[in-house]
C-alpha cells in the first residue's frame, strides 16, 4: 500500500515539486522532499535517507537541472539500492540516469506538467486503493474530504474536456476539479 512518497528534485524544480505535493496531498498521500524538510540536529544526508527509507514510493522529477543535480543522483542511488519502487518524471529533451535508464518514464514539458501528474496519480491508484479526496473550497475556503472520483469517470471527464464537479459540504456551492490533479478550479 502506498501512503507516503518520497520526491526528490533539483532546488531549481522546487515549484514543480510543490506542485506535485499539492496533487498528492489532494489524494490523500503524505509527501516528503529533503528541500523542503529542515531540521537543525539532523544531517541532509540522514535527513534524505530517513526520507527514503520511510516511504512507499519516490518520484523523481528529471527536468536538465535534476538529472545534473549530485543531490537527485545520490537519492537516485539510495532508492535503487534500497528496493523502493522509482517513478520518474522526465522532461522531453532529457535521458534518465543510467541507474534507472531500464525504467519507463511519465514524460512532460512544462505546458503538459498537469497531464504527467494524472498519469501518475492513475498509476497510483492502479499499485494501491485510494479512498480519500481531501479538496479546499474555492468559495469559503474550508477544507473537506470525500471519497475519490471512480478513475472511469476521470477518464470519461477528460474525454468530454470536462471538469469533474463535487459540492462544498459547507458552503453547498459547485465546486470544479481538474480531473488530472483533482486540484479545485478557481470560481468565476
Amino acid at each position: 500500500m502506498i501512503t507516503r512518497v518520497y520526491i526528490s528534485h533539483s532546488e531549481q524544480d522546487i515549484g514543480l515539486a510543490e506542485e506535485l505535493e499539492q496533487a498528492l496531498w489532494a489524494v490523500n498521500l503524505e509527501s516528503f522532499s529533503s528541500l523542503t524538510k529542515k531540521t537543525e540536529s539532523i544531517s541532509d544526508a540522514e535527513l534524505i535517507s530517513f526520507g527514503i527509507r520511510h516511504s512507499d514510493c519516490v518520484i523523481v522529477i528529471l527536468t536538465m537541472n535534476g538529472v545534473l543535480s549530485p543531490k537527485v543522483n545520490e537519492e537516485i542511488g539510495l532508492s535503487v539500492g534500497t528496493d523502493q519502487l522509482i517513478i520518474p518524471l522526465l522532461e522531453y529533451g532529457e535521458k534518465l540516469p543510467s541507474l534507472i535508464s531500464h525504467l519507463h518514464s511519465i514524460g512532460f514539458s512544462r505546458d503538459t506538467y498537469e497531464d504527467a501528474l494524472g498519469v501518475v496519480i492513475k498509476d497510483i491508484r492502479q499499485l494501491t486503493k485510494l479512498d480519500w479526496l481531501k479538496i479546499k473550497c474555492p468559495h469559503c475556503g474550508e477544507e473537506m474530504t470525500q471519497y475519490i472520483t471512480p478513475q472511469e469517470e476521470v477518464e470519461k471527464v477528460l474525454l468530454e474536456g470536462t471538469d469533474l464537479k463535487t459540492m462544498c459540504s459547507y458552503c453547498e456551492n459547485v465546486v470544479y476539479l481538474n480531473p488530472r490533479t483533482f486540484k479545485p478550479r478557481s470560481p468565476e
